[in-house]
């Protein structure tokens, strides 16, 4: 798909469904000072286009039961495409994994976690990942605070 620029009240849109895609398009419009068709057309294309691609709900992960959250950095032995596509399939099943991203660097992935406590990390590095055999090797570093960035929407 073509990419195109997009404008200040384009990057507006996206900054203001970004911190909260629970806005209606009148409060939106409001936000943007301008009528709520407008609102409304822009959305519409910005989805189109494949810009705005989806609307997502934010999980408190330790009111899930899973306070502990882990960077697993995962290197695998061989780096074939169907070996790749295949961790990451595995990865993403798993009912710990938050966010796994494929990555250039020393580790090959890095796979965010969220567990009930250390001993449940335990488990899952040896059971999900280390008894692979893809893999050569995992690092685990703990997550004492995350925060997501506000979009501003300005340039």
């Amino acid at each position: 798909m073509p990419q195109r620029d997009l404008d200040r009240t384009d990057r507006q849109i996206l900054a203001h469904l970004q911190n909260n895609a629970r806005l209606s398009n009148k409060e939106l419009a409001a936000r943007l000072g301008v009528a709520p068709s407008t609102a409304l057309e822009r959305t519409r294309r910005l989805e189109r286009e494949g810009v705005l691609a989806g609307y997502h709900a934010e999980v408190d992960l330790a009111a899930r039961g899973t306070p502990l959250q882990a960077l697993v950095s995962v290197s695998l032995r061989r780096h074939q495409r169907p070996l790749v596509e295949a961790f990451q399939a595995h990865a993403l099943a798993l009912p710990e994994v938050v966010q796994v991203f494929h990555t250039t660097g020393q580790s090959d992935f890095l796979v965010h976690v969220a567990v009930r406590n250390p001993e449940h990390l335990r488990q899952l590095a040896l059971e999900a990942f280390t008894d692979r055999d893809e893999v050569a090797r995992i690092e685990t570093a703990l997550l004492f605070d995350h925060r997501r960035a506000v979009a501003s929407g300005e340039d």
